[in-house]
């Protein structure tokens, strides 16, 4: 029995609600009970990922929805939109905490991974392989 495309984006925008809350509860957690060492610093960034990743999925797919040119994207090309928001995010605030951000260098960053993005769709679609 297959998934109507609303249940498997729902599903998506859930599973996006659960990583969200999880990590955003991690995080207040991981900020109120411990010192900065490399231990919790590592963990800070794996949360920080989850809850961006969480957060920014259904604004991905609100984009895809209103702005894309051919039909919905799969919910796996959804979550490496949300993923890369995420990595984003985590370089910058690993540059910010020796103080080496600065706008060039996000905007840099920022045109660095939407071509990435870019090419990745560009062999999605070539390939066939974008569950369309």
């Amino acid at each position: 029995m297959s998934d109507s495309p609303s249940q498997t984006y729902r599903s998506t925008l859930i599973a996006g609600l659960v990583m969200a809350l999880a990590g955003g509860l991690g995080l207040a957690l991981l900020l109120t009970t411990t010192l900065p060492t490399v231990g919790p610093r590592w963990l800070f960034f794996f949360l920080m990922t989850m809850t961006v990743t969480g957060a920014a999925l259904p604004f991905v797919w609100l984009l895809n929805v209103r702005f894309g040119k051919r039909r919905s994207p799969s919910p796996g090309v959804l979550a490496r939109e949300a993923l890369l928001v995420a990595l984003y995010l985590d370089i910058a605030i690993w540059l910010q905490i020796n103080r080496s951000l600065s706008l060039p260098v996000a905007l840099l960053l920022a045109a660095g991974l939407a071509t990435l993005e870019w090419f990745l769709r560009l062999l999605d679609g070539s390939s066939g392989k974008s569950g369309r």
